[in-house]
């Protein structure tokens, strides 16, 4: 018997500590203690490159170590010229289709097509390219930070100026 409420209590011991564990990570990361719900309509864009547009969904990608969503909005045609980054890119497509390409020179015979719905795991550092296919929307997910390098900078056209 005492054997029984030793292992007991060793297991209630071993919870708790993982409770607290648990409890103190997700404060360090600034885990609220509800959920929040993200409408579309709530999304603040900011135009990157000609063509498209980004959207913070939830986290800081710009803060180490800490897990972000954002989502990217292009109009059709819209590319996005070779470049890499430092961290892994998982890219769902939500609206319209995203054309994805791999390597240092933009080559539309690359490009694969991802419908809506769609997922791909970038590695880190594999430079890619892409492009819109009818008005698009991607969701890319991560841990900071989140950083583009281009492979050649004098490729990227900046958005255009705001209409007055």
């Amino acid at each position: 018997m005492q054997t029984f409420l030793r292992c007991s209590d060793l297991a209630v011991v071993a919870v708790l500590l993982a409770s607290v564990g648990t409890a103190v990570r997700a404060q360090e990361h600034g885990a609220s203690a509800s959920h929040e719900i993200v409408n579309a309509s709530a999304l603040k864009w900011t135009p990157i490159i000609a063509g498209w547009e980004i959207a913070v969904v939830s986290g800081n990608p710009d803060k180490e170590g800490e897990p972000f969503t954002i989502r990217f909005r292009g109009k059709d045609g819209a590319k996005v010229p070779p470049h890499w980054h430092p961290t892994d890119e998982n890219v769902t497509v939500l609206e319209g289709a995203f054309l994805l390409g791999v390597g240092e020179k933009y080559e539309a015979a690359q490009l694969k097509t991802m419908a809506v719905g769609s997922f791909v795991t970038m590695p880190k550092e594999m430079r890619h390219f892409a492009r819109a296919k009818g008005d698009t929307v991607v969701q890319a997910h991560g841990t900071g930070p989140f950083k583009v390098n281009w492979v050649n900078p004098e490729e990227v056209v900046p958005p255009s100026p705001p209409s007055k």
